[in-house]
């Protein structure tokens, strides 16, 4: 491909949220979520079952009433965050980003049929997951390839891969978090979102380590490339070993879980009731899982999570903010394009080197042979 054909972009992946809280909105996000085969990852008919008559009769009405807590005058939290990381990223790199959503709008579909006609011929795709999961970061992943495989199969790709313990993305952490921690706090707790058990078993290529073993996360294994409970634990140890906060000041807790197969654990809203019961007074959360922040940090966390605490005897539980637009955050992403780009731009010179030295070498061959062709 000649230098002056390719033509760069990125495109930022995250959940995403319903169109609004009307409960017709809600129950049609909810249905295109949990039809995903790698957030209910049973059998198609069983799982068209449970949906139709356990989860979307009732759910979608609690799920808005749950966005009504937290939406804002120009809609839902995580989309405007992402919005926003979009336009900071966009003025900070040389080529045109595109932010994309798994489930709702802007869909994947629309996003790459726009990357498609603005004749895009090589693409960073970014899923803004810290962590390796199957119903997070590689479901996004997977619908973006399905959709470029059938518009635009000729688009040359590269991945951001799970950044958990990548020391810039810890920086930003630390550099969003630190501001709220105070001298006074008896507990730092880390709620990360859950998922099932069996997806950690699932995602264990070996199908003998995860899970199995009680050292599981901490012994070497090759399976912690997919094992979302070791990369967890990884990020609050690297986030604890920058901030200088005491490992024994702090705790760690999933949240968010669905039905009544066992999660990773230990449950957030039970330890939170268990915090208050045993007496600590104050305490902070982060949910490093999400880099923006959402229903599951502002409603789950920041009003239920509160109400919890309190109600067993705590006295003050904060919501650290999520990294959000925060500008260490935001460097992290437009450092990681312009390093993808500048790799890119070296591998085209290398490229396009060849290519001359491949006509210089046939036009020499060609000469050669006319300096000794025989005369008529």
């Amino acid at each position: 491909m000649p230098k002056s054909d390719i033509k760069a972009a990125a495109i930022l992946l995250n959940l995403g949220s319903p169109d609004s809280t009307e409960v017709a909105d809600v129950r049609r996000y909810l249905d295109e979520f949990l039809s995903d085969e790698r957030v209910l990852d049973i059998a198609a008919w069983k799982r068209k079952l449970i949906l139709k008559l356990f989860i979307l009769p009732t759910r979608p009405k609690e799920s808005a009433e749950a966005y009504g807590e937290v939406w804002t005058d120009e809609g839902s939290p995580l989309i405007v965050t992402s919005k926003e990381q979009h336009k900071l990223v966009s003025d900070q790199v040389e080529m045109p980003v595109f932010l994309g959503m798994r489930y709702g709008n802007p869909s994947t579909h629309d996003v790459i049929k726009q990357i498609k006609e603005e004749g895009i011929t090589d693409l960073f795709i970014m899923p803004l997951y810290p962590h390796y999961a199957m119903s997070s970061y590689e479901t996004a992943v997977v619908k973006t390839m399905e959709e470029i495989y059938e518009q635009c199969p000729e688009m040359r790709t590269k991945l951001l891969q799970p950044f958990y313990k990548d020391d810039d993305y810890i920086q930003a952490l630390v550099d969003s978090a630190m501001p709220h921690m105070e001298d006074d706090d008896d507990l730092l707790l880390f709620s990360f979102h859950g998922i099932p058990e069996r997806h950690v078993r699932k995602s264990d290529p070996s199908h003998a380590h995860c899970l199995v073993r009680e050292d599981c996360c901490i012994n070497p294994h090759p399976c912690h490339a997919t094992c979302y409970k070791h990369q967890c634990l990884a990020t609050t140890q690297a986030f604890l070993e920058k901030s200088g906060i005491p490992k024994e000041k702090t705790a760690i807790s999933f949240q968010s879980r669905l039905l009544r197969d066992p999660w990773l654990g230990p449950y957030t809203d039970y330890e939170l009731e268990r915090f208050g019961k045993e007496g600590i007074k104050k305490i902070k959360v982060m949910c490093p899982a999400f880099v923006s922040d959402c229903l599951e940090t502002i409603e789950e966390i920041g009003m239920q999570g509160v109400e919890q605490f309190t109600e067993a005897g705590g006295e003050s539980l904060t919501l650290v903010p999520c990294m959000n637009a925060h500008p260490t955050w935001i460097k992290f992403l437009s450092g990681r394009i312009e390093q993808w780009h500048n790799e890119l731009s070296h591998q085209d010179e290398h490229a396009h080197e060849r290519t001359h030295e491949h006509q210089d070498s046939h036009d020499h061959h060609h000469d050669h042979e006319h300096d000794h062709a025989p005369s008529a």
